[in-house]
């Protein structure tokens, strides 16, 4: 399986998964040029692409989806609630119905040779979900726009290779910004974001011999830098006593493509 961020931050997500057989999109919250754009870079062909999976209707996740899906009549799979919220949008109104396939959180579906399991995130969004995907005996987890893990959301990602997770702000960076008060306790709360400390915490419960690689992503802008999160989260794996050494460690770059992750 390869996973490719073509762009992970605050301002657009978009994120390629394939299995050889199958090319799927998670998110498509950049133009739909920059999309076509990162996929020629790997040499996969848009028209190829054979479903996208949308986590939530923010629109730092759906702002190339029209466009996109039009083109290329591509499927969009994403909760009843998500698909409601994305009809309003007066960006989307031209999708035609019927390209919109429903999904639910805790009942896994199959795309080829991809088993797909969405499951319920907590964000401030109508019917928010994150994705695990199975192939060729491998398993990863797109995690992003958690306001908080808890049990749940640790079973669902257990037991990958590859995992990607949001380590979205700095706290301290956060309260000593820019941000007006209700932003900033928007995305402290529990339908927010993660910080790279809770990021930290929670990648430590999911530390396994069979977790190879770990790409943080939705790094915020104005409140987060590359560097920060990187050494904010192994710190807090080495403060939790984790032994890591057999997992690679990287960031996703929030404005253009990051290298490709290879299962």
């Amino acid at each position: 399986m390869i996973l490719y961020s073509i762009a992970s931050g605050s301002s657009g997500n978009c994120t390629y998964v394939g299995s050889g057989r199958t090319n799927l999109l998670v998110d498509a919250g950049i133009s739909a040029k920059r999309i076509e754009n990162g996929l020629n870079e790997i040499d996969v062909k848009p028209d190829t692409i054979q479903g996208i999976l949308i986590t939530h209707e923010h629109s730092d996740h759906v702002t190339g989806l029209s466009v996109l899906a039009r083109r290329y009549n591509i499927p969009i799979y994403a909760t009843s609630g998500t698909i409601r919220e994305i009809k309003s949008l007066s960006s989307a109104q031209d999708i035609p119905d019927e390209l919109f396939l429903p999904v639910r959180p805790n009942e896994p579906f199959r795309l080829n040779d991809i088993t797909i399991e969405p499951f319920s995130t907590s964000h401030d969004a109508a019917e928010p979900v994150c994705y695990t995907m199975q192939a060729n005996g491998y398993k990863l987890g797109i995690a992003t726009d958690l306001g908080m893990y808890d049990d749940y959301i640790v079973s669902k990602l257990d037991a990958s290779d590859l995992l990607m997770i949001e380590a979205n702000h700095d706290v301290n960076m956060l309260m000593v910004g820019r941000y007006p008060y209700f932003l900033k306790q928007r995305i402290l709360g529990s339908r927010g974001h993660l910080s790279n400390e809770a990021s930290a915490e929670l990648i430590s419960r999911l530390v396994s011999l069979r977790l190879k690689h770990v790409l943080l992503a939705h790094l915020s802008k104005e409140n987060n830098y590359e560097e920060l999160a990187y050494e904010t989260v192994l710190c807090g794996l080495s403060v939790k006593g984790c032994d890591y050494s057999g997992m690679q460690l990287n960031v996703a770059h929030r404005d253009m493509p990051t290298q490709p992750v290879v299962l």
